[in-house]
């Protein structure tokens, strides 16, 4: 039976006829893996999301986590299914062996992830902001820090958070007001507010390892204004002995569970630290250990807050996946009316598949989130490319790349899975609104996306101005000049010349468009339509992207052909109806159009 969560022969396709997975065995790293264990993995990551994460996955919405004053409760469906995760080893499944890890690279590793995303995405944030917080303690904790709350995040025993926001402060970390004061001890306590903390309370396991972002006072006892002043600590739930053992519980208060529209599994905190009710060591104020130097804690933040962007956007292709096979599926079984030619009402119905708009939704589902799970894949395997990379040199021009893919990878899939979502809803008809149905579940929790690790416009913010300037446009022209070889190699495939040539004239007008906004000599104005400009880049690398599978797919034969002429198909559909639109945007960029930056506040 397909599964419904994401096709097995696509990733396959992927992993190993475009990404060659398996010319990572010949690395150090590596050297004791083969195609076999990788698939054993994947297979592992298949069962167990098949078979404990999906299942619950709407009884976790209808019946989310609630609080009465004193514990969250949650369904025990959840905490089976993750000590089945951890038990297969799989917190730590790219992790060093002395770790407990598998030393999976990481394309692979996430790849078996998207099994659980697409599953059961409440569920799945657990492990998925475990993972992130224990890989940025690895790279800025001290031997000791790693030995007390990363070992044992990935053996399952403790989970971990990300805490940066604050009610007054989403975006605009620079205005964060949570304090860290400095004890004889070398310890700090944390006092403040942290909002929207996913994760941030539970009895799923032992501990929470929360990373927190806190200003350290100056001398006069003020907080240093802006990011410069930001600090990153740890700061568990319950403290640990020095033998490892739980201690005392630590100055971390639940003050309530927020309820969204989705990712309803998932507990999302308003926590309190340092309010008193509990004091650690005789003292209110929660304990936190600094982590890397003070007034360095952004930086240090922006190695998980990097990792989850790129997670979002996996999470938000396995949701429009999921939702595109289940909508396949329904199309298939699913008889209503006929041809428009046929006049006969005594003729049978025929499925919905056959008719030309359903067809049309399908293949704009298929396009997305096809190409969102390769841009995303694509990405994984430029870090396997920037840890283990032959060459400096190409490991400096995978980090390039990954830079400037990131802003995309999170949002082009959190806007385009989510219409993904819409059309699945569209082709259920009627039903597809009901919550008897999943894919209404999967629009709502897809919706999320957009605004999880930093916002649609932050992103575009961040791609315009920073990303494409950064190292003289270092970033920019690496992936320019990796856009252009697949153009070379399309351009002598005539099925594929057609669609070279127009990713040829997008980028070139990406190039001509950036350097006019630049030009203008304004930043509000050259920003001003950042998410215009993230968006038609988006679609432009994206259309990279199809060319890349087209290539793999031409002249293909066989048993599988059906499955290649499925890829050439999807990619004639978004140089048809998609590239396209990215002309209309450039030429709103191009135009310096000031409209929405010259309306104001009284005006609407």
């Amino acid at each position: 039976m397909q599964s419904k969560i994401i096709s097995r022969r696509d990733l396959d396709f992927l992993l190993y006829e475009w990404l060659n997975a398996e010319a990572l065995t010949k690395r150090e790293r590596y050297a004791d893996h083969t195609r076999e264990t990788f698939n054993a993995a994947m297979n592992t990551c298949e069962q167990i999301a098949t078979e404990l994460f999906a299942p619950h996955n709407k009884k976790n919405d209808q019946q989310e986590p609630h609080f009465d004053g004193e514990t969250v409760h949650i369904i025990p469906e959840v905490k089976t299914a993750l000590q089945a995760f951890c038990e297969a080893g799989l917190m730590a499944a790219g992790q060093d062996y002395d770790f407990g890890g598998m030393q999976l690279p990481v394309l692979i590793e996430k790849a078996g992830f998207a099994y659980f995303k697409g599953a059961n995405v409440g569920t799945s944030s657990y492990p998925f902001l475990t993972i992130g917080n224990a890989n940025t303690l690895l790279k800025c904790g001290t031997p000791e820090q790693i030995d007390t709350f990363v070992k044992p995040m990935m053996s399952g025993r403790f989970f971990g958070t990300m805490c940066l926001s604050e009610p007054q402060a989403g975006s605009s970390l620079s205005d964060i007001v949570t304090r860290a004061e400095p004890q004889a001890d070398g310890t700090y306590r944390i006092k403040g507010n942290k909002m929207w903390i996913s994760a941030g309370e539970h009895e799923l396991s032992e501990n929470i390892v929360h990373l927190v972002l806190a200003k350290i006072p100056d001398e006069n006892g003020k907080l240093i204004p802006g990011v410069k002043g930001i600090s990153l600590f740890i700061v568990p739930k319950k403290l640990v002995n020095a033998d490892g053992s739980l201690g005392e519980r630590n100055d971390v208060v639940l003050a309530g569970l927020n309820h969204k529209m989705g990712y309803r599994g998932t507990t999302n905190c308003l926590l309190n630290f340092g309010e008193g009710k509990f004091k650690p060591k005789g003292q209110a104020g929660a304990i936190g250990y600094l982590v890397g130097e003070p007034h360095k804690g952004l930086a240090n933040m922006f190695h998980m807050m990097n990792e989850a962007r790129i997670g979002v956007g996996l999470g938000a292709v396995m949701l429009g996946y999921t939702g595109y096979l289940h909508s396949l599926e329904y199309a298939r079984e699913r008889p209503q009316g006929r041809h428009p030619q046929a006049k006969d009402p005594a003729q049978p119905q025929i499925p919905i598949i056959a008719h030309t708009d359903v067809k049309r939704m399908l293949l704009a589902q298929k396009a997305y989130v096809e190409g969102g799970l390769a841009l995303n894949l694509y990405c994984a395997r430029l870090v396997d490319e920037e840890r283990t990379g032959e060459s400096e040199e190409a490991s400096r021009h995978a980090t390039l790349l990954l830079d400037i893919l990131t802003p995309i990878a999170k949002s082009w899939p959190s806007q385009w899975c989510l219409e993904a979502n819409s059309l699945a809803i569209q082709i259920h008809g009627g039903y597809g609104y009901t919550r008897e149905y999943n894919v209404e579940q999967f629009y709502r929790d897809n919706r999320l996306n957009p605004i999880h690790e930093g916002t649609h416009g932050i992103q575009g913010l961040d791609l315009l101005g920073r990303k494409v300037t950064m190292q003289n446009g270092a970033a920019f022209k690496a992936l320019g000049a990796e856009v252009h070889k697949t153009i070379v190699r399309a351009m002598e495939v005539p099925q594929l010349a057609a669609y070279a040539k127009s990713l040829g004239v997008a980028l070139q007008r990406i190039e001509k468009v950036t350097q006019a906004l630049y030009a203008v000599g304004d930043l509000n104005k050259t920003l001003a339509n950042a998410s215009a400009y993230l968006e038609a880049f988006g679609h432009t690398v994206v259309s990279w992207i199809w060319l890349e599978q087209a290539l793999l797919a031409v002249d293909k034969s066989g048993h599988d052909a059906d499955f290649y002429m499925g890829k050439l198909q999807a990619c004639a559909y978004f140089f048809k109806w998609e590239l396209p639109k990215v002309h209309t945007q450039l030429d709103l960029l191009e135009s310096i159009d000031t409209t929405t930056l010259d309306m104001q506040d009284a005006w609407f």
